[in-house]
């Protein structure tokens, strides 16, 4: 009775908090102060702007589609006795970021917050989805979208706020699922959950807005006229590399699965229970990541979209042969492992230099990718790093490489104002790379630089931050005890198991049988973390 009650003050109060959240968001919007700009009214035979709308909202569906692909990749590199546990994280992430992401995250982010003359943006900028008016979507918006900037009859004036606001969400939604697979099999689901909520309302907004809401990073053009700025045209830094660094703080918390590495500290392999499930995976985030890179023009009208899908396709393939290529070398077999990952490494790779490169470089870049992919995984093994999937490599490592192969490859014939820079070093000019330019190209690797140290050291610290943080705060820690990752996560934290056909033994091992546990005793593996 006691733990009934228990659960259900529990609700109670999740309800209660989620309501003044909403109610102070509210609040805190009605005090700021009105934007000095509107939007016009759309009118109704405008199919440029409709079709503008209609590109960056397709655009986030297939980014959120890639979340299954990133729960088949996560729970096929996994053992099976964790299959229920990873890919409920993989599901959950999207309710709970969203409570964060709409609560504050999109207001922090893009709310027009700033100091004049340092960050953030002071007026309105762009016009992509409106057209020929002087208001953009990257303004306001309030705390819970309470201020979309149109009501009644002019309801649509919010329509480009709304869009973005589910574009950006897709893109948040990656960075928190990144440290699931990261952290996979020994995370307890509490600190899961705060994590995904801290990610959506403060990680990801923080840096968010310093590179897209016209932060201090984007300002560098100008500032130290270090070319455009920081540049990431679809989130290799933003989202992947982010998302790579919180997985890595968050396994220097937790430490390596049990099993991992023997006496002599050397590797052992714990095996991916269904390959096919995560190649399957892997093909759906192929799928999915067209919208990723080619929607974030956000606009339709903007035909550099077709330079970024054939980019993006391209690199995802010569990821996925410098992978298997590198695999052969070192381990003697192709490895479909290897070749999932490089291929994803690939794509990270491409996200932030997509529109700004050639199809040539595309490829050099998503080669190298495929290779670093491979190298990444076996030096942090070899240093006792545990990454059950190879997250933090995939998104980490070869994020990093995509935002410095902007300051390498960019060609100089397409983003010509980029992060409004007004320095004269840039007239005349889009993003321009060290091979196409000295003078240009050094000062745009500098911003790069500098982007991916943020990212690095001051992102990454916060990232342990919090994790060492709910570490101490957490009864017992946010690792799962020893007994219960011997058994896997599934009935443990979960109540049910990811599947029903498990053998009797495996049964005893997650709890199911126990009047059989003598009888079995003399049959299980001294060290029940091998194998599944």
């Amino acid at each position: 009775m006691k733990r009934k009650w228990l659960g259900r003050g529990a609700i109670v109060l999740a309800l209660v908090l989620l309501i003044v959240g909403v109610t102070a968001g509210a609040a805190f919007a009605g005090t700021d102060p009105k934007p000095v700009f509107k939007a016009p009214a759309l009118a109704p035979g405008d199919v440029a702007v409709s079709l503008n709308l209609l590109w960056v909202v397709l655009g986030a569906v297939l980014v959120i589609f890639m979340q299954a692909g990133f729960a088949l990749v996560e729970t096929g590199f996994t053992r099976s006795k964790n299959a229920a546990h990873v890919f409920s994280m993989n599901f959950m992430i999207f309710g709970l970021a969203m409570v964060g992401f709409f609560l504050v995250g999109y207001a922090f982010m893009f709310g027009g917050y700033s100091f004049p003359g340092l960050f953030g943006l002071d007026k309105p900028v762009g016009d992509a989805l409106i057209g020929s008016g002087n208001w953009t979507f990257l303004w306001k918006g309030g705390f819970a979208l309470t201020d979309l900037g149109g009501i009644g009859k002019n309801a649509a004036l919010g329509a480009p706020t709304a869009a973005f606001f589910l574009y950006m969400y897709a893109f948040m939604d990656t960075t928190a699922t990144i440290p699931t697979g990261s952290m996979a099999e020994r995370w307890k689901w509490k600190s899961f959950m705060v994590w995904a909520v801290f990610c959506g309302a403060i990680y990801f907004p923080l840096f968010g807005a310093w590179t897209w809401g016209g932060g201090w990073l984007a300002k560098l053009g100008d500032s130290m006229n270090l070319g455009f700025g920081y540049v990431d045209f679809a989130g290799s830094g933003v989202v992947h590399a982010m998302g790579g660094i919180a997985g890595l703080a968050g396994m220097l918390v937790l430490g390596a699965r049990r099993g991992k590495f023997g006496p002599d500290g050397k590797p052992r392999t714990l095996a991916a229970h269904n390959i096919p499930m995560a190649l399957l995976g892997t093909f759906i985030l192929l799928f999915g990541w067209f919208g990723f890179n080619a929607a974030s023009t956000l606009a339709a009208t903007d035909v550099r979209f077709a330079m970024v899908a054939t980019n993006t396709a391209i690199s995802a393939g010569f990821g996925a042969v410098g992978g298997m290529i590198w695999a052969y070398r070192r381990m003697g077999k192709p490895d479909p492992g290897m070749m999932a990952n490089g291929m994803l490494a690939g794509l990270v790779a491409i996200t932030a230099p997509c529109a700004f490169v050639q199809p040539w470089a595309a490829a050099v870049i998503g080669f190298i990718a495929g290779i670093l992919v491979v190298v990444s995984i076996l030096f942090l093994e070899k240093r006792g790093i545990d990454d059950p999937v190879g997250a933090t490599s995939v998104h980490g490592t070869c994020g990093i490489w995509g935002v410095l192969s902007i300051g390498l490859f960019a060609s100089g014939d397409y983003g010509a104002g980029w992060n409004l820079t007004t320095s004269s070093l840039t007239k005349g000019s889009g993003v321009t790379g060290l091979f196409y330019s000295w003078d240009l190209g050094i000062r745009q690797l500098g911003a790069q630089v500098i982007g991916a140290l943020v990212i690095i050291f001051v992102m990454g610290g916060i990232a342990y931050a919090f994790f060492k943080i709910c570490d101490v705060l957490t009864k017992g820690g946010i690792r799962t005890s020893p007994e219960v990752e011997d058994m896997g996560l599934d009935r443990p934290e979960m109540g049910v198991l990811g599947y029903n056909d498990f053998t009797t033994s495996e049964l005893v091992l997650a709890g199911e049988d126990p009047a059989q546990d003598k009888v079995l005793a003399h049959t299980e593996s001294p060290d029940p973390t091998i194998g599944r």
